[in-house]
């Protein structure tokens, strides 16, 4: 298969880089403006682009954040840039990029007909490329670092079942946005789970375009009326899907009745678990992921192979892409205090005004 490397299995990736920083950001963490640094340890330079500041707040929040302090730390060059969800402005990115002298481009595709051009284009010029987070179908990149995005959907699949026990019940699945290979894993590993379970029936289920939340509240809604109100569960892919599905069932008086799954263990959708609106979450560690990423794009750059921790299959071609897969945790109000103690959010971001006692009540202060 055109992808298929010889790999090196290792464990999952999560030490902090050894190589000692000389890097430095230019202070400026907006979406608007790239973070870049400059290093003397690594002999190329790295450029990320991340995809939005809508479909999750993760991108700026977390990964932004974690990318920098890891390529900071490892004293490589990089440039980090968000694309705004315009395949486009992607692009012009990437080429900007590469006109500048990235010799590793790492990139969260909006679609993999966008983001496998960009690929091409790259390892036209010499640049070797990684996908972050999520697979480019039918694209070119060397590697791929995410998490296994099949359990993801599975601890999604669980949750909800362990949320609504062994009675009859009807569920509606409010997946992630069609053009993301990952929102369709998360819908398998979800549906394997449930699927199995005979007391389930699904009454409802829809993508939500590009993960729009907005979107999602729209969708819901409409999911709900035709189901006439009949909803016990909602699978939702993420925490702003997750969100938007709250806000309709509140307007209804159903939320806190009827369990809501999330993803990415946000701020709102911490609280929305210790509130008891959302009965679980799915914790993916942004340093974690940004530590591996790093790691894959310095051996690169380096024109050293990276370690792996095996090959994900990607289905346009049925080729396999040598791939650094972590492990995600799902969260519930018992153990909300793991993803503080991971430092994947702030106690006082989390904790704050009427969720400062439910903070106490769950051993977080």
């Amino acid at each position: 298969m055109k992808r298929k490397h010889n790999l090196v299995l290792v464990p999952l990736l999560g030490a902090a880089m050894a190589l000692t920083a000389c890097g430095s950001d230019d202070g400026d963490t907006g979406s608007d403006a790239g973070d870049s640094g400059s290093g003397g340890d690594s002999a190329g330079k790295i450029g990320v682009i991340l995809p939005d500041t809508e479909s999750s707040v993760r991108w700026e929040s977390a990964d932004r954040p974690a990318l920098a302090a890891a390529f900071e730390e490892a004293g490589v060059e990089y440039d980090i840039q968000n694309a705004e969800g315009d395949a486009e402005r992607m692009t012009q990115i990437a080429d900007s990029m590469i006109g500048d002298g990235v010799t590793v481009l790492a990139i969260v595709n909006l679609d993999s007909e966008s983001g496998a051009a960009i690929q091409e284009k790259a390892a036209s010029q010499g640049v070797a490329t990684i996908d972050y987070d999520r697979l480019t179908l039918g694209g070119t990149a060397e590697y791929y670092v995410s998490f296994d995005n099949t359990v993801v959907g599975e601890l999604q699949g669980q949750g909800l079942a362990d949320c609504l026990g062994d009675k009859e019940a009807n569920i509606v699945y409010l997946n992630g946005s069609p053009t993301d290979n990952n929102a369709t894993l998360f819908a398998e590993g979800a549906h394997s789970v449930l699927d199995e379970m005979s007391n389930y029936t699904v009454v409802g289920e829809q993508a939500v375009p590009d993960w729009d939340n907005e979107e999602a509240a729209t969708i819901f809604q409409q999911l709900y009326t035709a189901a006439d109100g009949q909803v016990d569960g909602v699978l939702a892919a993420n925490d702003g899907l997750g969100g938007a599905a709250i806000s309709i069932l509140e307007a209804n008086g159903q939320d806190g009745k009827v369990p809501v799954t999330g993803q990415d263990a946000t701020v709102e959708g911490l609280q929305n678990v210790l509130a008891g609106t959302q009965c679980m979450t799915v914790y993916k560690s942004a340093t974690q992921e940004a530590e591996a990423l790093a790691e894959v794009a310095i051996a690169l750059a380096n024109g050293e192979e990276a370690e792996t921790t095996g090959t994900t299959v990607d289905s346009s071609d049925d080729s396999e892409v040598p791939s650094i897969l972590l492990e995600p945790q799902a969260i519930t109000k018992d153990n909300v205090s793991d993803v503080i103690e991971d430092g994947g959010q702030k106690a006082e971001d989390v904790c704050t005004g009427d969720f400062a006692d439910l903070c106490a009540d769950a051993g977080i202060s």
